[in-house]
């Protein structure tokens, strides 16, 4: 039976990659659930994670205030997980990063509720990407808004439903080169999705101090060649790495951006450009995974769980770079 006196998170993005394991760690705490998303009808694996009617979902769209008003009305705590890698149609950086995410601060402040914001390492009003203004933008946004916002900064977050290590994965099942955007030598520092959530939860609960920025990361700092090395000894392939560099690979995304799925778009090879990895001042400030008490899990750990799939049978030979 449902507990009334619960207190209500709504999450919006909740039906994406990390919100479907925010969404399971909220109810397993003991949280109603209001999955705040564009398309509910698709969201129907989230019922399972929770009790009979602990989750539920309404429609809201981040580029429309009224339905974010809506899905925030309630609420006693806001978790804001949109964010998108690639503009299409409607989904602009601007409308889903930056304006959308200032109105959910701006609902969540009107309702009284808490908000926690995920945003990214890399967040930078003066960076070339756009992506990366647009996140920094948002956290401004949501700040101005709602000073007492937590904000969490994950590096690239990896698990089983991500888009880089299966993407990889995938493209080494047919290809015999993987290119190394910029020479590969971009850092990551590659946090899992489970950990991530932890992070939210422990933000829900009061645990993280208000108005805080918190930068996670997992417990090693690797380049993009070491990634796809490691990706590929995962899965048993030898691939040639072929050194792209960032003129070319920006080139190539001007045309393989209006591909299906956008395999590369000029704006993510400008995010290449820059490592993508926990900043000295977090680390100085204490605000970092360790002090959330949460050892974060490696690649070596997670990775072969869910890239099994891809695993050629056989003895596997060292990967060659070039």
């Amino acid at each position: 039976m449902q507990n009334a006196n619960l207190k209500l998170v709504t999450v919006f993005g909740g039906s994406g990659f990390l919100g479907r394991y925010v969404v399971r760690a909220l109810a397993a705490k003991g949280y109603r659930v209001r999955v705040a998303c564009r398309r509910p009808d698709l969201a129907g694996h989230l019922q399972p994670l929770g009790n009979v009617g602990q989750i539920h979902c309404v429609q809201a769209n981040l580029r429309y205030k009224w339905s974010i008003d809506r899905a925030v009305e309630g609420a006693d705590i806001v978790v804001n997980l949109v964010g998108i890698l690639a503009e299409t149609g409607k989904q602009s950086f601007d409308g889903v990063q930056a304006r959308g995410a200032g109105w959910v601060a701006e609902a969540a402040t009107a309702s009284g509720a808490k908000m926690v914001q995920v945003s990214a390492i890399g967040a930078d009003e003066n960076s070339e990407s756009v992506y990366a203004r647009t996140k920094a933008l948002g956290e401004a946004l949501v700040k101005s808004a709602n000073p007492q916002a937590i904000i969490l900064r994950p590096s690239i977050i990896f698990g089983p439903e991500d888009d880089f290590f299966n993407r990889f994965a995938a493209m080494a099942q047919l290809s015999p080169v993987l290119p190394l955007i910029g020479g590969g030598e971009t850092k990551f520092q590659p946090v899992y999705v489970g950990d991530i959530a932890q992070a939210v939860v422990k933000a829900v609960e009061g645990d993280l101090e208000p108005g805080s920025v918190w930068e996670l990361g997992g417990p090693e700092i690797l380049s993009f060649k070491q990634c796809l090395e490691r990706m590929l000894e995962v899965v048993g392939r030898n691939r040639l790495l072929v050194h792209l560099p960032f003129a070319i690979a920006g080139f190539i995304g001007q045309f393989a951006q209006y591909l299906p799925g956008a395999p590369i778009t000029p704006d993510q090879v400008e995010l290449l450009k820059s490592d993508n990895i926990v900043s000295m001042d977090s680390q100085s400030d204490g605000h970092t995974f360790e002090q959330l008490g949460i050892v974060p899990a490696s690649l070596a750990t997670v990775l072969p769980q869910y890239l099994v799939r891809f695993r050629k049978h056989g003895q596997f030979e060292a990967n060659r770079g070039l």
